[in-house]
């Protein structure tokens, strides 16, 4: 299942706070695009769950929601914030380390 670091659902809640008209449903939506030079693509938005959509409950109360194909995309990876370029907050996927990862410890 994805992972929300922290800091991720601190950013996850300061655009759900943001956006106007907003109530407890709303979160970050992923879903994924057309994919593009064979690379998997995923479009965010601000949204509420719809049917068959996979919610996670990220630290302090931030909201993940996935379609069922970004959900699966998704299931072995780590949602985290790093800054761009220009110092801005940017959301970054990586795959999540563990005992059967390659860049995990192997037994």
């Amino acid at each position: 299942m994805l992972e929300v670091t922290p800091m991720a659902a601190e950013v996850i809640n300061e655009l759900t706070s943001q956006s106007e008209g907003t109530d407890d449903g709303v979160g970050l939506r992923f879903a994924l695009a057309a994919e593009q030079n064979s690379q998997t693509a995923l479009e965010l938005s601000l949204s509420e769950p719809v049917d068959g959509d996979e919610v996670v409950a990220a630290p302090a109360g931030a909201k993940v929601i996935m379609e069922p194909a970004a959900a699966q995309y998704l299931e072995d990876k780590v949602l985290d914030v790093r800054q761009d370029a220009e110092g801005n907050p940017a959301f970054a996927i990586a795959r999540q380390e563990g005992p059967d990862s390659p860049n995990g410890q192997v037994g």
